[in-house]
């Protein structure tokens, strides 16, 4: 089927108010210089699109510096409350983390990235990049791998294809001869495991949450540090109890 003629067609006004809004995002405030310099374009029109932002509440101004308005957590809360898995994973994560006393995740798949919608800290969870609502690459981290095998081959290549595979340690699998290995090993054991390839000193585990057809509609995982998530617990333990959990999941999933 041939691409949509509007999709090569991007609207420029709005493609100029989603770098302002990605570039607060990373940065947490900007003056208009600062955003003229990023965006590259005359400081009177930079001008016009934050105050524009700001009269919608989308951004807040603060003396000569702009940051994000908290309008974007309503979206977010009816974006992500459109996830039955949400409800459904939410108590048996929070379950699980008062259990393993490790940090615990609940992820989904969109637009070929992964978005953590839910987590929960354990007693001894350690703290990384990952928030809820953070987009990462599905190779790069336990629950992304195990939703990534569990997609259809078409979808794996159209993902990699559109996305690549950049590294983020130097642990991360980058070849993609390799990843379709590890795709084949996820699948014959129904669990990924990502050894330092996202967080350097951090070992995690993650296991699909699948529909009647064997497709990732989510993932569950555990994540520790390497000198504690290691040997029987992470190879054994920890997958065997990921493994019940989102069988759980995946049964209210397909009897609500």
């Amino acid at each position: 089927m041939a691409t949509p003629p509007a999709v090569n067609r991007p609207v420029g006004t709005i493609e100029r108010a989603i770098e302002i809004m990605e570039y607060l995002k990373e940065n947490d405030t900007a003056t208009v210089s600062e955003m003229t310099d990023h965006l590259d374009c005359a400081k009177s029109t930079t001008h016009r699109y934050m105050k524009t932002l700001a009269a919608n509440s989308l951004l807040v101004e603060d003396g000569n510096e702009y940051q994000l308005g908290i309008r974007f957590l309503d979206y977010g809360e009816v974006a992500r409350n459109k996830y039955r898995l949400y409800d459904e994973a939410k108590p048996r994560v929070d379950e699980l983390a008062e259990e393993t006393e490790e940090k615990i995740w609940c992820a989904v798949e969109e637009h070929g990235r992964s978005v953590h919608i839910y987590g929960a800290q354990g007693k001894h969870s350690v703290q990384t990049y990952a928030r809820v609502g953070h987009r990462n690459y599905l190779h790069q981290h336990a629950a992304g791998k195990a939703i990534l095998a569990h997609l259809p081959d078409s979808q794996i290549t159209e993902t990699i294809d559109r996305h690549g595979l950049p590294g983020r340690t130097p642990q991360t699998i980058t070849d993609r001869d390799e990843l379709w290995e590890e795709i084949e090993t996820i699948r014959d054991r129904g669990y990924a495991f990502n050894f330092q390839e996202s967080v350097e000193g951090l070992h995690a585990v993650g296991a699909p949450i699948t529909d009647e057809n064997d497709v990732a509609i989510g993932a569950i995982s555990v994540s520790g540090p390497a000198s504690r998530l290691e040997g029987p617990i992470l190879r054994d333990e920890l997958p065997t109890l990921l493994l019940g959990v989102v069988n759980e999941i995946g049964i209210n999933m397909a009897h609500p």
